[in-house]
Parts: structure tokens; C-alpha cells; sequence
């Protein structure tokens, strides 16, 4: 009697876990009050994530995840006393240092919101649309679609949008690959798209280079907003 050969049934693929809010607060949470530590070996990343925006004095930008708020200076420096900086942070823990930092200095031109970014009401925190955009070490925001699309249906069309933080390197360039892994780990709560973490711009925006700095294990991302019906 003749056998049928049964098909060899693959393996299912895992899915790829995305951003966890619930495991984001309780890491933010534990993390707050060293934060600033842990971030400042890597101030030169920021600093040319800023530089790349090309802000101007007078203009409104947005510091997505601003976190404690150490961007806040650099922006600051460029946008001037007439412009604004919005900051959007879903962790009490964090935005909580971001508002001591801001009293400390005596800013008036700095609102912060502390809510989820895709929910976030940036209507009422600004009068117009924004002229920038920046997602500095945000590569959870990053990963959810929502998230970046309301962002940027509130900046202006032309606006620049700059996205910075880890990525993998070439494979064969595993010494890299082998800091930025326990890094992600410790700073994210999904791997998803770290080989891109930028691509959910990708379509919205016009590509205006990326840059990689210490060894291909961290990008800079600049874009310009073609223009987002929003509010």
C-alpha cells in the first residue's frame, strides 16, 4: 500500500513583542533618580541629535520622551525665550525631575505633559504647529505607529523631525552588537526594530540622512515632515 507523506510541519515564528507601558513605568520608575548618570557618557549623541534640527530663535519643539529633561538646556540655548518647548513624558517618576529642572532654571517657555505620547494633548500646549521634533533614546515611542503619527500631525509641514538612540550594527561587528544588547535591555521593553528603529517614519517623512556614532551601535536620524493632517 502506498504511503502519503505528510507535510513537515514548520515551526511557528515567534511574534515580535512590542513596547510594554506597564514594564516602561515600573523601569523608569527605578530608574529616575540615576538616570542622568547612566545618560551622560553618551551627551555628545544628544548634543548632535539637537545640532541636527537647525532650531531657530522663536521656534516650538517638541522633546518626545523628554524624560528628566536633559535636553531641555540645549533647546533652550536654540530656541531662546521666544520660542517653546514641549515635553512629553508618560512617567510620573521622570517628568517629575524634568519639573524641578525647569523651575530651577526659571523657564516660562516650557510646557510639560505627562501623559502617553499618543494621547498626549499637545493641541492645548501650543497655539500652532510645531517646527521640530525630537526623539532622543525613544526607541519605544519609535516602535508604536500611534504614537509617532500624532506626533507629527502636530508639527508644521517642513518641520524637522530627529531620532537618535541604539541600534544593532553590522553583524559583523559583534563587539558593538555585545554593549548594545544588555544597554537595549536595560533602557527598553521591546528589540523590535532595532535594526531600523526609525523605519515608522519612513513614508511620512523625507529621509535627510542618518548618521552612526560608536561603532555603528548608535544612529542619528534626520527627516523633514511633509505635512500630517492632524488637528
Amino acid at each position: 500500500m502506498a504511503q502519503v507523506e505528510q507535510p513537515v510541519k514548520q515551526p511557528a515564528k515567534p511574534r515580535a513583542r512590542g513596547p510594554d507601558r506597564s514594564a516602561a513605568l515600573e523601569q523608569y520608575r527605578r530608574r529616575a533618580d540615576v538616570y542622568d548618570v547612566e545618560l551622560a557618557l553618551l551627551e555628545p549623541v544628544r548634543k548632535r541629535a539637537i545640532e541636527r534640527l537647525a532650531l531657530k530663535p522663536g521656534d516650538t519643539v517638541l522633546d518626545v520622551g523628554c524624560g528628566t529633561g536633559m535636553s531641555l538646556p540645549l533647546l533652550q540655548r536654540a530656541v531662546g525665550p521666544t520660542g517653546r518647548i514641549i515635553g512629553i513624558e508618560q512617567s510620573p517618576d521622570m517628568i517629575e525631575k524634568a519639573r524641578h529642572r525647569v523651575a530651577e532654571a526659571g523657564w516660562r517657555n516650557v510646557t510639560l505633559v505627562n501623559a502617553p505620547v499618543e494621547v498626549a494633548d499637545l493641541a492645548s500646549a501650543m497655539p500652532q504647529l510645531a517646527d521640530a521634533a525630537l526623539f532622543h533614546f525613544t526607541h519605544d515611542i519609535l516602535r508604536q505607529p500611534q504614537a509617532v503619527a500624532h506626533v507629527l500631525a502636530h508639527l508644521a509641514p517642513g518641520a524637522k523631525v530627529v531620532a537618535s538612540g541604539l541600534k544593532w550594527a553590522s553583524p559583523w561587528l559583534w563587539p558593538i552588537n555585545l554593549f548594545v544588547l544588555p544597554a537595549a535591555l536595560h533602557s527598553v521593553t521591546s528589540l523590535d526594530g532595532l535594526d531600523k528603529p526609525w523605519s515608522h517614519l519612513i513614508g511620512v517623512t523625507e529621509d535627510r540622512g542618518t548618521e552612526t556614532m560608536l561603532g555603528g551601535g548608535v544612529y542619528i536620524a534626520s527627516r523633514v515632515c511633509k505635512g500630517v493632517k492632524g488637528r
